[in-house]
């Protein structure tokens, strides 16, 4: 498979050298050096992006881009950190008063 075969195919699959190396068990060091040409896939290597090709995009492994939105409602009572906050709300008196007048300046969404 030469250098701008695998970059057709991530284009085909829509990910970046990272996401195509992360599916495949690989650093991404190792398919860049691919495309370069510095470095040839071995024959399980094709076998393994012919596939992946044959697949689809939704063969490859995504993470999520951005800023990941943070928890609210129900989803946050899965938050250990909202626990270990209850904890120490619980056990300081004082950072309780404070957390009181903070939460006074926002409305109550219930």
């Amino acid at each position: 498979m030469s250098p701008d075969e695998i970059k057709s195919l991530r284009k085909h699959l829509g990910c970046t050298a990272r996401e195509l190396a992360e599916t495949l068990g690989l650093d991404q060091k190792e398919v860049l050096a691919w495309e370069d040409g510095e470095l040839f896939p071995t024959k399980r290597w094709v076998s393994a992006m012919r596939k992946l090709e044959s697949t689809g995009p939704a063969a490859i492994k995504k993470k999520p881009r951005g800023k990941t939105k943070s928890a609210t409602g129900v989803a946050l009572l899965h938050d250990a950190a909202l626990w270990a906050l209850v904890r120490k709300l619980l056990a300081y008196p004082e950072l309780f008063r404070q957390a009181v007048q903070l939460a006074d300046k926002y409305d109550d969404p219930a």
